[in-house]
């Protein structure tokens, strides 16, 4: 799919107007809508709630330069997904092997909070991404990532709740959900890195048959 649509979206006034103000702020930043990353075709695809101010907003690449991006790159390159386990720059040369990463809002929210018609209105971006990769496996890091995958694929919400390692079989594809690795989440040790890789462990297995 073409990225220009997503580059030159402004269909959201207070994402925009908040990213006119951290251009100014930060004028060597990155500071536009965040393209996915990763392998095409893959048969995962990784969707996480939306930019980080000091990451992918700084980077231009999804979990680059922030912390959520040391634990999930890390994991990433034990199972197999990359061929590094750091990601330091959108030019550090790193390669995602069958796996591709995107976002819930592909541009920076303030507070990282997005608000539910921001989500909405990013959808179609995300429902496109699917549709053209055809992934046979989607992780989607935290709740609002969960929803948002749901509704790209027009499935009922109250149908598949969101818990940390849960799977749903979906008419189209199978769902994982984990916890953000966020830094809040994994310095307070509501993800930790063995659950974290516990769910990428079942990914594996689920892609390899096993």
């Amino acid at each position: 799919m073409s990225a220009e649509p997503l580059l030159a979206c402004t269909a959201c006034p207070r994402l925009a107007s908040h990213l006119a103000g951290v251009r100014r702020r930060y004028p060597g930043y990155y500071t536009r809508p965040v393209l996915p990353f990763g392998a095409a075709p893959a048969r995962l695809l990784i969707v996480g709630l939306a930019p980080g101010l000091h990451g992918a907003n700084r980077s231009g690449r999804p979990f680059t330069g922030d912390h959520a991006g040391i634990l999930l790159y890390a994991t990433l390159h034990r199972y197999g997904f990359a061929d590094q386990s750091q990601s330091r720059a959108a030019d550090d040369g790193l390669r995602l092997i069958d796996c591709r990463i995107t976002n819930a809002v592909k541009c920076l929210p303030p507070q990282n909070k997005p608000l539910p018609a921001e989500v909405r209105a990013c959808n179609r971006h995300l429902a496109a991404e699917i549709a053209a990769l055809e992934p046979v496996i989607v992780l989607a890091l935290g709740k609002v990532a969960h929803e948002a995958v749901l509704m790209a694929l027009g499935e009922r919400l109250c149908a598949h709740r969101f818990a940390h390692g849960a799977r749903h079989r979906l008419s189209a594809l199978t769902l994982f959900d984990s916890y953000h690795c966020s830094r809040y989440n994994t310095q307070t040790r509501r993800l930790t890195p063995e659950a974290f890789a516990a769910v990428f462990a079942a990914i594996r297995d689920e892609l390899d048959g096993r």
